[in-house]
């Protein structure tokens, strides 16, 4: 009886923080949609936000795409900018992943954003410095720098890298280059299977379209052919073997 009260408990619990988390999601999408409505801020500004909170969750790289895209946008840019400075100037150990996110999407937005992106975060060099010291032990005793575990392992080796490119202008530009050519080099991937696949939807109309006329030709000259046999009372040709013609002039049209 015991047994069937705990696994009891246990839906419970499970089915009402499932509906905590629609609850808050729910809450938070309305939120968003009234700021939208009701407030100055853009949809880019959400974004930035959104993407540097206190999840546990990252950037994915769409949403940088995205990010980057509208910086070129002086409002946005804007925006955008004075987002990650907030989010920097606030860094400390126990609330690390918020400034963790920015540097992950400044790191983006320095290689395929804005060039003056780089000059105007460098204020901030020396808190990006100390993130690359990064430890912190929680109330539980889990220390979140030790090497080894990942999320440590990338605040440290993201803040050098941002670091870097801060400091050294030949290593951002060179950055940039590369990033510009993987990126034209997935666009062209990208163009060519779309015309890889027009051509190929035309060779496919094409060769039905020529089915189409030789077939009716087939079938004009047979009918023909066919009268002028059964004029001429001929039985040396036998009208049977023709869907084998049909076959042969399909077989060669597939090997066109």
């Amino acid at each position: 009886m015991s047994i069937l009260g705990n696994n009891e408990n246990l839906g419970s619990s499970s089915s009402f923080h499932e509906f905590k988390k629609n609850a808050s999601f729910f809450l938070k999408e309305k939120i968003k949609t009234a700021r939208l409505a009701l407030t100055d801020v853009t949809p880019a500004q959400l974004l930035v936000e959104e993407s540097t909170n206190g999840n546990p969750w990252a950037p994915d790289a769409r949403t940088l795409k995205m990010i980057s895209k509208a910086a070129f946008e002086i409002d946005d840019y804007w925006r955008i900018v004075n987002v990650l400075h907030n989010r920097l100037v606030r860094f400390d150990a126990k609330n690390w992943r918020i400034s963790y996110k920015a540097v992950v999407v400044l790191e983006h937005l320095l290689t395929h954003g804005p060039e003056s992106v780089a000059e105007e975060f460098r204020i901030h060099k020396d808190v990006i410095q100390q993130m690359t010291n990064f430890q912190y032990v929680d109330e539980k005793g889990f220390n979140w720098g030790i090497k080894g575990f990942n999320w440590g392992v990338n605040v440290r080796m993201k803040s050098e890298r941002i670091l870097k490119f801060l400091n050294e202008s030949s290593s951002l530009k060179e950055e940039r280059l590369r990033a510009r050519k993987l990126s034209r080099g997935i666009e062209g991937f990208g163009s060519f299977t779309q015309r890889v696949s027009s051509d190929h939807g035309v060779l496919q109309q094409s060769l039905v379209e020529k089915y189409k006329r030789s077939n009716s030709q087939f079938i004009e000259n047979g009918f023909l052919e066919e009268n002028q046999i059964q004029d001429e009372n001929s039985e040396s040709r036998n009208p049977i073997k023709k869907p084998a013609t049909i076959l042969a002039l399909l077989m060669d049209l597939v090997m066109l």
